[in-house]
Order: structure tokens, then sequence, then C-alpha cells
């Protein structure tokens, strides 16, 4: 069983997850279908974002000194600076500093919160187990896999508020088949660098059966697989009732990003503790 900074690094990194791809998200889709509405929302998560960096690195350093006095012990933190941890906080302060930045700025700070939101992103594949492997092609694989998540979890909320108002039934229906175009190639990619990393990782069937975390992988890939049978419904089923102005259509698709959303969180909660030193497979 994990400690209590175990457990507190668990909660922050689920924290960290959360901030960082929904508030890049959220950016990455106002971006791409000119939506509105959305700098409130991600200001919050990149808020969220960045009490969480701050946190998780002296979680860190608590965690080497085996108490709260190392949270705040500078000798440790320089020393945990100068570690790819501290380069991962660096570059994650950036990024999230630009992507705050970027909403206060009238011309072009959509494009400038982008770009920081992708440094952000970036930033995972240099501390963790994707790091300890030293595979160039696995970071990339990371970074695509988590911008198209972030992608994902940033149309959720917009979606659901277009589709909460009869005047925004037309807009809502545009911009689900809009993103079908996109899921139509990203999702295949992000299940293809999902097992890439996956299978690199695990290294073996028995690992992916006989270990906490092998099985904590399989719920997680079970959880996916609802997300994208929730997502085939909406598309199949109530985006064409919907487009026809049906308010039942709307409400039940209101309900299943609700839902959608709900997964999304026990995905990265599951993702924070794989991504944690709890449950490496031996």
């Amino acid at each position: 069983m994990p400690d209590i900074w175990g457990l507190a690094a668990i909660i922050t990194k689920f924290s960290l997850y959360l901030g960082v791809l929904a508030a890049t998200g959220t950016i990455l889709v106002a971006l791409m279908f000119r939506l509105n509405q959305f700098r409130s929302m991600a200001l919050i998560f990149g808020g969220v974002a960045l009490i969480a960096t701050l946190i998780g690195f002296s979680l860190k350093g608590a965690n080497l000194t085996g108490d709260i006095s190392g949270m705040i012990d500078l000798e440790i933190l320089v020393l945990l600076w100068s570690t790819p941890v501290g380069t991962a906080m660096a570059l994650r302060l950036c990024g999230l500093g630009v992507l705050i930045a970027g909403l206060f700025v009238a011309r072009g700070g959509l494009v400038l919160s982008a770009f920081g939101g992708i440094i952000s992103v970036w930033s995972f594949g240099h501390v963790g187990h994707i790091s300890d492997v030293g595979n160039t092609v696995l970071d990339v694989a990371l970074t695509l896999h988590l911008i198209t998540i972030a992608i994902w979890i940033g149309i959720l909320t917009p979606l659901q508020r277009l589709a909460t108002e009869p005047a925004t039934y037309t807009e809502a229906v545009e911009v689900g088949r809009r993103f079908g175009v996109i899921a139509s190639i990203t999702v295949p990619a992000l299940i293809i660098a999902g097992v890439y990393m996956s299978y690199t990782l695990v290294g073996s069937i028995a690992a992916l059966t006989q270990t906490g975390y092998g099985q904590a992988l399989i719920i997680k890939v079970l959880l996916v697989a609802i997300l994208l049978s929730l997502a085939t419904a909406n598309k199949l089923r109530f985006m064409p009732r919907l487009r026809a102005g049906d308010p039942t259509a709307a409400n039940h698709l209101a309900k299943s990003i609700s839902i959608e959303w709900l997964v999304v969180v026990l995905v990265l909660a599951i993702t924070a503790v794989l991504t944690s030193n709890l449950m490496l497979p031996t």
C-alpha cells in the first residue's frame, strides 16, 4: 500500500493531468472550431495545473526526506531542480505561463495559449516511465497520445453547452460532425500510440495479466472502449435527431457527455496510479 506521500503524489498527478489536458484541449478546440466562451474554463484548469505542478515538485522533496519538511527544504529542492524532474517542471511552468498569458492577449492570444499548452503536454515525456526507457519514438507517441486526449476532453463541455439550447442545435451538430472527421484520424492514432506504449512498458502478456500495473492498464483500456462506444452512439443516434430539432435527443446527448466526463476522470485517475512508482511491472 502507498504511504501518505504516495497517495498525495497520485492525487496531485491526477490534478496535473486533468488541468493540463483540459486547459490545452479547451484552447485547441476553441482554435479549431472557432468557439467562444472558452477563456474561463481554460483559465480555471490552467490554474489547477499550475498549482498541481508546484505541489507535485514539493512532494518530491517530501518523498526524499520522508517528512513534510522536505517540501520546503531548499537544499533538496535545488537538488531536484537539477534532475529531469526539474526540467519537466520548468517546461510545465513555462508552458502554463504562456497558456494563461495568451488568454489575456486580444490578438493572436489563442495561438499563443495553444503553443503554451503543447509545451505543457510535451513536458510529460521528460519524467516518468516513458523517459526512463529513453526511446524518442516513445516520447513522440506519448505527446501525440496526450494531445489527442486533450482534444477529446476539450470538445465535451462546448458540445454539451451547444446541445442545451434550441438556438444552437444546428451549431452543435456541425461541431459534432467536424469533430467526427478529426476523430476518424486521431482516434486510430490514439489507439496505436497507446498499444505501442503499453507493449513497451509491460513487456509481456504475463505482466499484463499477473501484475497490478497490467490489470490497471486493462481497466483503463476498457474505460476507453466505453468512451468510444458513447462517442459512436452520439454520432449515429443522437446527432441525426438533434439536426431535426428533437429536444429529447439534445437531453440524451447532454447526459451522454456527462457520462463521458465521468469516464475521462476515471481514466485520468488510473493513469495517475499507473505513472506512479507504486505499480511498476516487475
